[in-house]
């Protein structure tokens, strides 16, 4: 018997239902979107496959991770990995300067593909 007591399954329970699996897969696109981003930098930049050595939310520019032209292969790194178009006016810290900060973008960018992050 489903919730509505007729063996149908009601509209409020499908329609919560459907909101759980987008909920699961946007959380599990995040995060292979920030498994991706933190295999890259940690290979590349930090040598290393170990994942203590980076947090989240560290500033790859503070803790001297990334320089200028890092974050400019970061950023081909985005548009060849993840279709993602960095206009000029997105190169800021809000939107590159952590793993964190990254996926968030990206997120952004696929989201609608006519927005602007900055």
């Amino acid at each position: 018997m489903y919730a509505d007591g007729t063996g149908r399954l009601c509209t409020e329970t499908r329609a919560l239902a459907s909101s759980d699996r987008k909920s699961e897969v946007s959380e599990k696109l995040v995060g292979e979107t920030e498994a991706k981003l933190r295999g890259y930098i940690l290979e590349n930049y930090l040598f290393t496959d170990d994942q203590s050595q980076l947090d989240s939310g560290d500033s790859l520019l503070q803790k001297g991770i990334l320089d200028s032209r890092g974050i400019m292969e970061v950023i081909l790194f985005l548009e060849e990995e993840f279709g993602v178009a960095v206009e000029d006016d997105e190169m800021i810290l809000e939107n590159l300067d952590s793993v964190d900060n990254l996926v968030k973008f990206i997120n952004a960018k696929q989201g609608s593909s006519s927005a602007t992050v900055t």
